[in-house]
Formats: C-alpha cells, sequence, structure tokens
C-alpha cells in the first residue's frame, strides 16, 4: 500500500476513534442542536414580518446559535471532562462577534457580486461558481475559530486558505466520498440560499437531512417514516460531523504531510 493511502488512513482512523471518545462524553452537543434548532426556526418565523429588520434579527440569531454551538463544539473536541447542563448555558454569547464580522466580510462581496451580475446571462453560474470557491478555501474557518483562537477576521480567512492549500487532499476527501452521489448538486442548493461560508447554522443541517433524507428514501421507506427519523436523526449527525472535522483538523494542523508520511513508515500513528 503506497505510504500517502497508509498516512491518510491512519489519519482518518485517529480522527473517527477520537470523535467517538468526544461524543460518548458529550453527547449533550445533540441536544444543544435541537433546542438552537429550534430557537431558529422561531426567529426565521417572527423575521418573515419584519421585512430589512427581520434580517438583521435573522443574522443575529445565527451568529448566536453559531458561535455558542461552535464553543460546544471547542470543549468536546479539545476537553477530556464530560459535558454538563451549565456548559450548554455557559456557552451562549461565545464567537458571536467573530460570526458576525467574518459574515459579513463574505456576504457583502457576494452581494456586490450579485447584482453585477444581474444582466449577465451567466450570471447566475458565475455566482455559484464563486461561492463554490469560497466554501471550498474557508472551510475549515469554524474549526480555525475555536481551535486557532486569532484576534481578527483577516487572519482566520488566510489561515483557511493556507491551511487548503496544503492539507486539500486528507480535509476534502471524506467530504467529497459523502457528496460523490449529489454531484454539484449541494452546493448549488446551498449557494442560491446565500451564504456566510461554513458558518450558516441552518447549512450545517442542510448536509446530514439530505444525506439521510435520500438515504431513507431510496432504500424505500415511506415519506412520513422518513421525514421522522431524518428529524431525529439529523441533530446527531450534525454533532458527529462536526466533532470529526475538529479532530481531523487537530490532527492535520498538528502534523505535516512529511511526518504523516515517517508515522505511516515507521508503522506506528
Amino acid at each position: 500500500m503506497p505510504e500517502f493511502v497508509r498516512a491518510t488512513i491512519q489519519l482518518y482512523q485517529q480522527a473517527l476513534s477520537s470523535t467517538i471518545t468526544s461524543f460518548t462524553r458529550s453527547w449533550l452537543l445533540v441536544v444543544a442542536v435541537m433546542l438552537l434548532t429550534l430557537a431558529m426556526f422561531a426567529v426565521t418565523g417572527v423575521a418573515a414580518s419584519l421585512g430589512i429588520l427581520g434580517g438583521f434579527l435573522l443574522g443575529a440569531a445565527n451568529a448566536f446559535a453559531m458561535g455558542m454551538f461552535l464553543a460546544l463544539v471547542e470543549q468536546a473536541v479539545l476537553s477530556t471532562r464530560r459535558m454538563v447542563w451549565d456548559d450548554i448555558w455557559s456557552a451562549a454569547g461565545q464567537y458571536f462577534w467573530d460570526v458576525i464580522t467574518i459574515g459579513f466580510m463574505i456576504w457583502v462581496p457576494l452581494q456586490i457580486l450579485e447584482l453585477g451580475m444581474q444582466a449577465n446571462p451567466y450570471g447566475p453560474m458565475i455566482i455559484s461558481g464563486v461561492f463554490l470557491l469560497l466554501f471550498l478555501l474557508l472551510n475549515p474557518v469554524p474549526e480555525i475559530l475555536y481551535q486557532r483562537h486569532y484576534g481578527g477576521s483577516l487572519d482566520t480567512l488566510k489561515e483557511s486558505y493556507e491551511f487548503v492549500q496544503e492539507n486539500w487532499i486528507e480535509w476534502f476527501l471524506p467530504l467529497a466520498i459523502i457528496l460523490a452521489p449529489f454531484g454539484l448538486t449541494f452546493f448549488f442548493m446551498i449557494s442560491s440560499q446565500g451564504g456566510r461560508i461554513g458558518l450558516d447554522f441552518f447549512q450545517l443541517l442542510r448536509l446530514p437531512f439530505s444525506i439521510l433524507t435520500s438515504g431513507f428514501l431510496y432504500l424505500g421507506m415511506s415519506n412520513s417514516m422518513a421525514s421522522i427519523l431524518v428529524l431525529l436523526l439529523t441533530p446527531l449527525g450534525v454533532v458527529f460531523m462536526m466533532l470529526f472535522r475538529g479532530h481531523l483538523f487537530a490532527g492535520l494542523h498538528g502534523s505535516s504531510r512529511r511526518q504523516r508520511l515517517f508515522r505511516a513508515r515507521s508503522g506506528s500513528l
């Protein structure tokens, strides 16, 4: 087996093992996702009737939910103690301004691009292509936020680009395997929603929701039964996905590709 393949498999095995360990001591994250999802749907219903003010309200609610969720994921990934109820409430308000600032820095250029492309017949395709590029280059921003703790948003975006440039194969391979049945459909779907590139709470829900829905329907399950199972399993899928991403990021950031190849060659983890 080529050394690079062996090293990559070892990396995923270690990340998966750490993810299972984190999940067993931080299962309350699933409950937190459920509570945040209900809160986001409630705010969305209120914001729909408030026009521009509703947009600001929804943006603030998203930043609150994402910041709180990332703070809980941080504890699950980086701490060895068991999560308790008090941890959920103490996470409220964390990373709020980081999510707001980075989301604004990404949203404004996309809005300008969308306005500039309105008269272009290829506008939607160009916008989707730009969004896909940003989605890839800024994909690890959530992990950089809670693991690297940069003081400036520009530094966060810069490290995201550098991290992807160095680790794009190992980082995106699991995502590519999962999304292979969807092709580019998933990216076009989320790009049509605008986006904060990984810092949108509903976008986090959308990936496991789409995969579970398609899987259950492919197995011939009825729509009603599939819907119930999807609603129950989506929070679990979100938590497992973010824990795996967190441990994978830590493994990649804590070692170079050369170091991983050396460990694979020596047969150690």
